[in-house]
């Protein structure tokens, strides 16, 4: 079994790569060629959380992945540990042989953001070229890094309840991107002057208003994957048409649960699942004025995809440390 640390995901699962490993995931889902992925085992502590989920992918290698993860908001401040912290157990689906153990921060981070570039593929303007991220953390960054592989953005604002976190993220994005990136006066006006949005906070209270929407953007509401948290005013989502990445799971944690709670909408009304669209089955933008929300919950469908990737170019390249659960040091096949 193959031990897969953070540094080696990074290395090894470049965004475009992860981009393309995940759309391939959400289309064979669509196509009902994968089947879908149980629902998440959710723990509740003091403090924070923990959850599990699973996937399969593929018959020919199959994969299995369970994931758990563990959230815990208070961590940086408190004691200097990141938020979320996990692994990946990665299967092979046709004999229950361990393939690898993965770190999952990096994964979870990527593949996160990946699922937010394709939406925005399918589904932001063409000529979108303004963005605001909200939450100047990890899934901010990353959310600028993957949309700039998918839009030729040339205006970035970014917001952050610490205003430290706003300039440590202008300071290395801006060198790294090239873009001009600039702190938000307020959320309401960055909103309002910027195609393309990101909300990637651990938010429990709206963040973002309806009153503040502009024609033709494109969100992709991250920060809620799990019951209560919430960044959008569910009024957004009864204006705008709505994809989700599992529909019966946002309707569990994503915005969608605020909007169907409130009687803003029902869940035969969500637009698409990302899947449909990708597979052709569900038409995208169809008029420069549609407003799109992507409630994206994270799946299981993007753990297998993106670890799977990770293990076959580590295999290729020769890296990882190689484990034995068994004891003996014996190197299985």
């Amino acid at each position: 079994m193959l031990f897969l640390d953070r540094g080696d995901v990074a290395a090894l699962l470049p965004m475009g790569a992860c981009i393309e490993a995940v759309e391939r995931a959400f289309r064979a889902h669509a196509e009902g060629s994968l089947p879908a992925p149980p629902g998440v085992l959710a723990t509740h502590v003091p403090g924070g959380g923990f959850h599990v989920k699973a996937a399969t992918l593929g018959s020919a290698p199959g994969y299995y992945v369970a994931k758990i993860n563990a959230n815990f908001p208070a961590n940086p401040e408190r004691n200097g540990l990141p938020t979320v912290q996990g692994m990946i157990g990665l299967f092979d689906a046709s004999d229950g042989q361990p393939l690898a153990l993965l770190d999952s921060i990096e994964i979870t981070t990527l593949r996160t953001a990946a699922a937010s570039a394709i939406a925005a593929r399918y589904l932001a303007l063409p000529e979108a070229s303004s963005m605001l991220v909200c939450g100047c953390g990890v899934q901010g960054r990353a959310h600028l890094r993957a949309l700039q592989a998918v839009r030729r953005l040339r205006r970035v604002v970014a917001f952050d309840r610490d205003a430290d976190r706003v300039e440590a993220f202008i300071g290395e994005l801006g060198p790294e991107t090239g873009l001009d990136i600039e702190p938000a006066v307020s959320v309401a006006a960055a909103m309002s002057a910027c195609e393309v949005v990101a909300t990637c906070t651990p938010g429990r209270e709206v963040l973002l208003r309806a009153g503040d929407l502009r024609p033709g953007q494109f969100i992709a509401a991250v920060g809620a994957d799990s019951e209560g948290k919430q960044e959008l005013d569910p009024r957004i989502l009864r204006r705008a048409r709505v994809v989700t990445d599992l529909s019966e799971q946002a309707a569990r944690m994503g915005e969608l649960q605020h909007a169907l709670a409130a009687g803003m909408m029902s869940i035969g009304e969500v637009h698409a699942e990302l899947g449909e669209l990708i597979a052709g089955l569900k038409p995208g933008r169809s008029s420069a004025e549609e407003i799109f929300v992507f409630d994206s919950t994270g799946t299981a469908l993007q753990d297998v995809a993106s670890a799977a990737a990770v293990y076959e170019r580590a295999c290729a390249q020769g890296r990882g440390r190689r484990l034995a659960l068994d004891g003996t040091g014996h190197r299985h096949a």
